[in-house]
């Protein structure tokens, strides 16, 4: 399975999983790879071939990497199949700010923006 940003196909503001199969052989294992180009992705900035370099290059053996993994068949829901992306090998924890941090911030940027707009209220008159 190839995981894509949203923005890979035009019209197409979500991401989008595209699933391969080999004919004739009977599913052991899924292979994901999670496509990450480190850009956005749209109408102006199209995928290259150079973005699937690596995909193209693991899929050949199936290999493990940061960006790919394998699921047994017999661990996939024989009831929903759901083959949903998530992938195991992102360690990234999500760092959430105290909310005094943010109610600062936000007074801040209050404070900034009445500035701004007293500014644009003189202009107009």
């Amino acid at each position: 399975m190839l995981d894509c940003p949203g923005g890979t196909f035009l019209g197409a503001g979500v991401k989008t999983v595209v699933l391969f199969f080999d004919k004739g052989t009977p599913t052991r294992k899924a292979w994901y790879y999670q496509l990450d180009p480190g850009r956005k992705l749209g109408k102006t900035n199209p995928l290259t071939d150079d973005d699937l370099i690596d995909f193209i290059d693991r899929q050949r053996t199936f290999a493990d990497s940061e960006q790919s993994w394998s699921v047994e068949a017999a661990a996939i829901d024989a009831k929903t199949f759901d083959l949903s992306v998530k992938n195991p090998n992102n360690n990234d924890t999500v760092q959430h700010r105290p909310p005094q941090e943010i109610l600062k911030e936000i007074a801040a940027l209050d404070k900034e923006a009445a500035t701004v707009l007293g500014k644009i209220k003189g202009l107009v008159g």
